[in-house]
């Protein structure tokens, strides 16, 4: 969870709470908001691991009905919340490729038959809460698909070109949806309506707000303060690096910034400094508390910027490991643990590849420690960075919670590297979290790892 930071922290009560404030999707510089409190997080999120689940791709037959029977597997890999991709029927007006972009919702209400029908969604739900995992759904607030019915029956909540034409989101290349125009305070009412259905008729436990720094913050501090009067342990996850959206309206937002940073080290664009860098940026954005979706991967990044192989190579597993670890919420994205070899199509049927399954141990590790060590269950762990004589390469700290401690090494390099590290609290006897090793380490810390070799050691 992110730190308190320095008392000098430039307050600004007004602008945080204006959608005129900029967003901050690619992780500029932002104004401060560490001198305010994020929204408080539902306490089931803090040991939990989060599952995004694209229903069309999952399975051969890409239907509700298949997920369910998978979820023995999917709990015993960890997970505590599956994040179902847009569930609803997809736009055909406009459409991209065969069967559409999963963004371009064609009715709030409905579900996409090509998945299943409402029978069959509320059993999926109801096994897995049977099974304590949690299910968000994805919501997309900005736009809709052409022939959504509001724009026949409710023009007036769209925005309008010149000539009076409906219009794509401006600067985008996303022809097949249509801009929302929420200077209407009808639409509020209608779009927070629509996702109060989900939760009193399906019983989900959050969403996943596409795009949503599209929408102004007061529409999301309205909706969400009717959704939590229904149901007050609902979380909300906001696709966007926006500090300001974090005091009212979502409890976790994306760690874009980090995530970047992830790929630009594994491609030797960048240091292992560059991780703390981020870190401390993030800590000073961001209002205390806020705790950000860490991933190496999702469905934006398989798809379009490739897989994590592609991307990291042989680092992946290091940069998995401090999505698990640093402050904040991890993410898996559906295939992962069964080394996800390629980039799922997005527009059409393009089933993940199950029959590899050597990465499930690893992710399993990583899940169990989410859920059972106390420094990443509990909020207000400390954080703290080690020093060592290489620290261009090292990124090494500690998580501690009362008397149990979480120590994280990693060689963030492409080089084997022997290094010290020189720090107190890391002396004495550890158990490596992978292997069940005993380790003791001295003052200072004399290590040797290979390239992109990482150690977690708990005690």
């Amino acid at each position: 969870m992110l730190r308190y930071c320095a008392a000098a922290c430039i307050a600004f009560l007004s602008p945080y709470l204006s959608s005129s404030l900029a967003a901050n999707p690619a992780g500029e510089a932002s104004e401060p908001l560490c001198n305010l409190q994020a929204l408080k997080a539902p306490a089931w999120i803090n040991n939990r691991t989060i599952y995004e689940l694209n229903v069309r791709q999952f399975s051969e037959e890409g239907t509700f009905a298949a997920v369910e029977a998978d979820l023995d597997r999917i709990q015993d890999l960890g997970i505590g919340v599956i994040w179902l991709m847009p569930i609803h029927p997809i736009g055909e007006t406009n459409r991209k490729g065969p069967l559409g972009s999963y963004y371009a919702v064609a009715d709030y209400y409905g579900i996409n038959p090509e998945f299943g029908d409402a029978a069959s969604l509320r059993s999926l739900i109801k096994a897995a809460h049977a099974r304590d995992i949690k299910v968000i759904i994805d919501w997309v607030g900005n736009h809709t698909a052409w022939d959504n019915p509001w724009a026949e029956d409710h023009p007036e909540f769209y925005e309008k070109d010149e000539k009076g034409h409906f219009t794509p989101p401006h600067g985008t290349d996303w022809t097949d949806v249509i801009q929302l125009n929420f200077e209407n305070k009808e639409l509020w009412d209608a779009m927070s309506q629509a996702m109060e259905y989900w939760v009193a008729e399906y019983d989900i436990d959050g969403f996943r707000c596409d795009y949503a720094v599209g929408v102004p913050t007061e529409f999301w501090n309205f909706a969400t303060a009717n959704l939590t009067s229904l149901k007050p342990n609902l979380y909300m996850l906001a696709e966007a690096e926006a500090p300001y959206l974090n005091v009212d309206a979502f409890h976790s937002s994306y760690g874009w910034p980090m995530h970047h940073v992830f790929n630009q080290v594994a491609q030797g664009k960048a240091n292992a400094s560059k991780v703390i860098d981020q870190y401390n940026r993030q800590t000073i954005e961001f209002p205390t508390g806020t705790s950000l979706l860490l991933f190496t991967t999702n469905h934006d990044e398989n798809s379009w910027n490739g897989t994590t192989e592609e991307r990291m190579g042989d680092a992946k597993r290091a940069f998995d490991t401090l999505a698990f670890t640093l402050p904040g919420v991890p993410l898996i994205y559906n295939g992962q643990e069964a080394s996800l070899a390629k980039a799922l199509e997005f527009f059409e049927r393009d089933p993940i590849d199950w029959s590899d399954l050597s990465e499930t141990a690893f992710y399993k590790k990583l899940t169990d420690l989410r859920s059972s060590h106390p420094a990443l269950s509990d909020p207000e762990s400390s954080f703290k960075r080690i020093p060592s004589d290489h620290d261009e390469q090292v990124f090494a700290f500690t998580r501690k919670s009362g008397g149990s401690q979480l120590t994280v090494i990693a060689n963030l390099s492409a080089e084997p590297l022997m290094f010290y590290l020189a720090s107190q609290e890391v002396t004495g006897e550890h158990q490596d979290h992978f292997t069940g090793s005993k380790e003791t380490l001295g003052y200072p810390a004399g290590m040797e790892l290979e390239a992109w070799e990482f150690r977690v050691l708990i005690r």
